[in-house]
C-alpha cells in the first residue's frame, strides 16, 4: 500500500506502458523518485513535448514532426514498392534489419470488428485510392500472423486484386539459427507450405 495518493497515481499511470505490470510500475516509480529526479523531470518534459509535436505522416501514417516523413520525401525510395505494416514500430524494425528501399503504409492496428477496428479506422479506403493511382506495382503485406493480422492480410490482398496491383506476403517460418525441434507446429506447417525452389 502506498501512503501517497500521487505516488499511487504515478504507479497506475506507468502501468499503461506495454509489458509493465503493478510491480514493474512500482519499481520504476521508486527508482525515478529515489535516484533520478532530474532525469524524471527531463523524461516528463520530453514526453509532454513529444505528445504535442509528433503527429502522423500524411502519406504513410507513421510518426513524424513534419507533414510528410523523411522516408516518404526521399527520392532514393522506390515508389513502386509499398510495404503495409501494422505499426510505426514495424517500420523501424524493417529499416534496421532489412535492405528494403520501397515505401510504407502504416495501418496503426489490424482489422478486428469485435473491437470496432474497421477498414476505415485503418485507412484502407485511402490505401485503395493510392493503389488505384497507378504508381504502386507491388503491395507487400507485412502484417502479423495473429487471426486479426491474417484477416487484415486477406483484406489487403482483395484491395490489391481490385486495383490490379501485385500482392506479396512476407515469409513466415523457421527462424535463422533455429532448430526444428524447438519450432511450434503452426510455424513449421506454414514454413513447409511456403517452401520455394532451392
Amino acid at each position: 500500500m502506498n501512503p501517497s495518493p500521487l505516488l499511487s497515481e504515478l504507479i497506475a499511470a506507468l502501468q499503461f506502458l506495454p509489458g509493465i505490470g503493478p510491480k514493474s510500475a512500482q519499481r520504476i516509480a521508486f527508482h525515478l523518485l529515489e535516484q533520478n529526479r532530474d532525469k524524471a523531470r527531463r523524461l516528463a518534459a520530453v514526453l509532454e513535448r513529444a505528445a504535442q509535436e509528433i503527429g502522423q505522416c500524411a502519406s504513410c501514417r507513421t510518426f513524424c514532426e513534419q507533414p510528410v516523413c523523411e522516408l516518404c520525401q526521399s527520392a532514393q525510395r522506390d515508389g513502386g514498392l509499398l510495404c503495409v505494416v501494422e505499426s510505426p514500430l514495424d517500420v523501424a524494425s524493417i529499416e534496421q534489419a532489412a535492405d528494403y528501399r520501397g515505401r510504407y503504409y502504416v495501418l496503426r492496428g489490424r482489422l478486428s470488428p469485435i473491437d470496432g477496428v474497421t477498414p476505415e479506422a485503418l485507412g484502407l479506403p485511402e490505401l485503395e485510392q493510392r493503389l488505384a493511382g497507378g504508381t504502386v506495382r507491388e503491395l507487400i503485406v507485412a502484417t502479423g500472423t495473429t487471426m486479426e493480422g491474417e484477416a487484415t492480410a486477406h483484406y489487403l490482398k482483395e484491395i490489391a486484386r481490385r486495383t490490379a496491383v501485385r500482392a506479396t506476403r512476407i515469409a513466415h517460418g523457421v527462424p535463422v539459427g533455429g532448430d526444428l525441434e524447438f519450432v511450434d507446429g503452426s510455424t513449421l506447417s506454414h514454413a513447409l507450405a511456403s517452401r520455394r525452389d532451392y
